[in-house]
């Protein structure tokens, strides 16, 4: 049984979702702050963080830092929750690590949904159609065992979702992705959520790309698609 560690300090919240994460099967831990959630950290590694940014002590950034930062649980997902919608809020988030980030107020049914979603795909690269990506794109390469990617031979830190994103362009690369069909596939959630997240991530990982950005090309209207470099001439 999937253990999730519920941090906010709205008791009314708290309450809540414990109560429907463990009607939906999942065992909960609860901290109502920052240093609780550290005190449940410290004595079990739970499966997912599911963490509001905005926490009467340590802040919810600086929690997930600490998450991502420390061998025994970088590896474990964090979802982070909040009443900020603004996008600065979620680039931050998610360049910290963070795997998915919901806006408060939102669906209880859409976070379980999401939080099983998040759980399904964490640790996993490869993806969900079970293509394989090549090896290179142009100066794009990825080591899909290693974890690693690469630009022109150097490497490019990327988050665990950034890479899953990265692999999906790069195994169907010259083809249009829509924003639909990679929230399905890579995120492994039903098209009805929104897709600005979709949006978000790509924004993150065309910067990181550096001078081979331009390859993750926008079509507008429809999605995005990673192309080989045009010959020179």
């Amino acid at each position: 049984m999937p253990a999730i560690l519920i941090v906010d300090d709205e008791r009314d919240l708290l309450s809540l979702l414990d109560f429907n994460l463990r009607q939906a099967g999942f065992e909960t831990l609860l901290a109502s702050s920052g240093q609780e959630a550290l005190q449940q950290l410290r004595r079990r590694v739970p499966d997912l963080v599911l963490l509001d940014l905005m926490l009467p002590d340590v802040s919810g950034t600086e929690l997930c830092r600490a998450v991502k930062s420390d061998p025994r649980t970088r590896h474990v997902p964090v979802m982070m929750l909040t009443a900020k919608s603004e996008e600065v809020d979620k680039v931050v988030g998610f360049e910290l690590g963070a795997d998915d980030y919901v806006t408060k107020p939102f669906s209880v049914r859409e976070l379980v949904l999401r939080v099983r979603a998040v759980l399904r795909r964490a640790g996993g690269a490869t993806p969900a159609s079970g293509e394989r990506a090549p090896d290179a794109v142009g100066p794009i390469r990825v080591d899909v065992e290693a974890h690693r990617a690469y630009v022109a031979d150097e490497e490019v830190v990327l988050t665990p979702l950034e890479f899953r994103l990265l692999v999906t362009f790069m195994s169907r690369a010259g083809r249009v992705q829509s924003r639909e069909q990679l929230l399905m596939d890579v995120w492994e959630m039903s098209s009805e959520i929104e897709t600005r997240t979709v949006d978000t991530h790509v924004k993150r990982l065309r910067e990181k790309l550096g001078v081979a950005r331009d390859l993750l090309e926008t079509v507008r209207g429809v999605g995005y698609r990673l192309v080989e470099p045009s010959e020179p001439g």
